[in-house]
């Protein structure tokens, strides 16, 4: 049986920093008329380490992505924002990446580019966390 990861949306988080400001055409979360990008993928593309998986070592990554205006990920900017504590599962956050895909931000319903921190929880289905 193929290992479940359970990806919980919470929707995006404020990123600090003077790149999401602004000055740079990107918007921030929380911005009045702002709308986040939304993931479109029909099931999560992040695949558990089996062995973390069978050894029921459970974690969250926190990842810094840049959508830009059409909704594609900018491949060299994402970054981790908060590991783990467990390299296997940063390791499989950022490989899962390449086959997220997005409707892009909107502002007052145009489409924008935006930074912003998405979660990955790697959780067993039956942990209750």
């Amino acid at each position: 049986m193929r290992p479940l990861l359970i990806l919980i949306m919470v929707g995006t988080l404020a990123c600090s920093g003077n790149d999401a400001s602004s000055d740079d055409g990107a918007a921030m979360p929380g911005e009045e008329g702002f709308q986040p990008p939304v993931a479109t993928n029909p099931t999560p593309p992040f695949a558990y380490p089996a062995d973390l998986y069978r050894e029921g070592i459970e974690g969250t990554v926190i990842l810094r992505l840049f959508i830009d205006e059409t909704g594609a990920i900018v491949r060299d900017s994402t970054q981790i924002a908060e590991g783990s504590g467990y390299l296997p599962l940063d390791s499989a956050a950022l490989a899962g990446v390449v086959d997220l895909e997005y409707v892009p931000a909107l502002r007052d319903g145009v489409p924008i580019a935006t930074v912003f921190l998405q979660p990955v929880h790697f959780r067993q289905p039956d942990s209750g966390s």
